[in-house]
């Protein structure tokens, strides 16, 4: 007969041989917490305003960029249309750069306090949630997300520390039900980048939005994905692959891995159709990592290996040394660009983990400015960056 201790004990041995997998979204979210958090932001400014490097001259180019024009007209339009490589281009340049706009105008109103700033900021968000309606074409699901990266970066910023934003309602419902919609399913036959982006916008979504079913659908599906999109020997002989992909026989993986038969740490599914689409990955795992660290959840601690090993990786080559016949045939094509600075902080700075090829890489290349996609001013955000 099995007394009342053995169960409560059999129970206990049980749950210990339960994975331990990190919390869900959190109670009570924090704002601002897409990728910035309000410490890093203090941080930011306080190294602006002492004319600290290499912040100070991040920040000038940042002012001197377009997107920080307080005379810029906005241009929305009901109907966002991206075919193939943004072709056609109806909508797609302007909204990706309004959104980008928003947010530099966003962190110019934070090291300056002038109002001025974060009226523009409000205006170009105001008008789009004001007309936006859909996106269509083939790309739709990729425009969606650069876009959707930007947008509630700045919302938040604009909100939850400004706090003057009468239409902030609005611009919620169109997050809700023009663009969430659109990626929150995520796409597992494409590659890794869209995908990763489509959750890098859907958790800032739902952080704007406090949506925590939303939060973690995004965060279930990255944990999927990034799996599927950076190797490491312990995966086994063969990636992984992502979860509806129907790509299971090695024929098809080597295919989807663009024709690479040979298997490294840090090697990811489009090292060998360039550097550039596997830094917009690498950008958009960083970006969600970070948005769940300030949300109180460590995604950073599963995925740093992967991320620490991808970073070598491809730093290394970068940086100048010769890529081996085995990889990618011998040579990479089209540059990192300025995509690092979000990881090397939290892998370097915060988790003291040592990476001489990304240092360099990061380092030497600063100021990161903008991709014009989605990705903008890490250098002035994140760089040294300890909180």
């Amino acid at each position: 007969m099995v007394t009342r201790s053995c169960t409560v004990l059999i129970a206990l041995l049980a749950s210990l041989l339960v994975p331990v997998t990190a919390q869900a979204a959190p109670a009570t979210f924090v704002h601002p917490g897409v990728v910035v958090s309000r410490p890093q932001l203090d941080f930011m400014r306080t190294k602006v305003l002492a004319g600290a490097q290499p912040w100070k001259t991040a920040y000038d180019r940042m002012m001197a960029s377009k997107y920080a024009d307080l005379n810029r007209t906005p241009k929305p339009r009901a109907v966002v249309e991206c075919g193939p490589v943004s072709n056609p281009n109806n909508g797609c340049t302007d909204e990706r750069e309004d959104a980008l706009a928003a947010y530099t105008l966003s962190l110019a109103w934070y090291v300056t306090r002038d109002a001025r700033y974060a009226t523009k900021a409000i205006q170009i968000m105001d008008a789009w949630s004001n007309t936006i309606r859909d996106h269509t074409n083939s790309n739709a699901p990729l425009q969606t997300a650069w876009s959707a990266s930007s947008w509630p970066k700045a919302a938040e910023i604009m909100k939850h520390v400004y706090g003057t934003w009468p239409n902030s309602a609005r611009f919620a419902t169109m997050l809700r039900t023009v663009y969430l919609p659109e990626i929150q399913n995520g796409r597992a036959n494409t590659n890794g980048n869209w995908e990763l982006s489509m959750m890098e916008a859907s958790i800032g979504i739902a952080v704007f939005l406090e949506d925590r079913a939303a939060y973690d659908k995004a965060v279930s599906i990255f944990r999927t994905r990034i799996q599927a999109f950076i190797y490491l020997t312990t995966d086994g002989a063969l990636p992984r692959t992502p979860p509806g992909s129907g790509i299971d026989t090695r024929a098809e993986i080597i295919s989807y891995w663009h024709n690479q038969s040979t298997f490294v740490d840090g090697l990811t599914q489009e090292t060998c159709r360039d550097f550039a689409h596997t830094a917009y990955g690498l950008s958009a795992a960083s970006h969600l990592a970070e948005t769940a660290r300030i949300q109180g959840q460590d995604i950073w601690g599963e995925i740093k290996d992967r991320m620490r090993h991808a970073w070598g990786l491809h730093t290394k080559h970068q940086n100048g040394e010769p890529v081996p016949s085995w990889l990618c045939g011998g040579s990479y094509s089209r540059e990192l660009g300025p995509t690092p600075e979000v990881s090397f902080n939290a892998l370097n700075t915060r988790l003291g983990i040592a990476m001489a090829n990304t240092k360099l890489y990061t380092e030497s290349k600063r100021p990161h400015g903008t991709d014009n996609l989605f990705i903008a001013w890490e250098t002035l955000t994140h760089a040294a960056n300890p909180s």
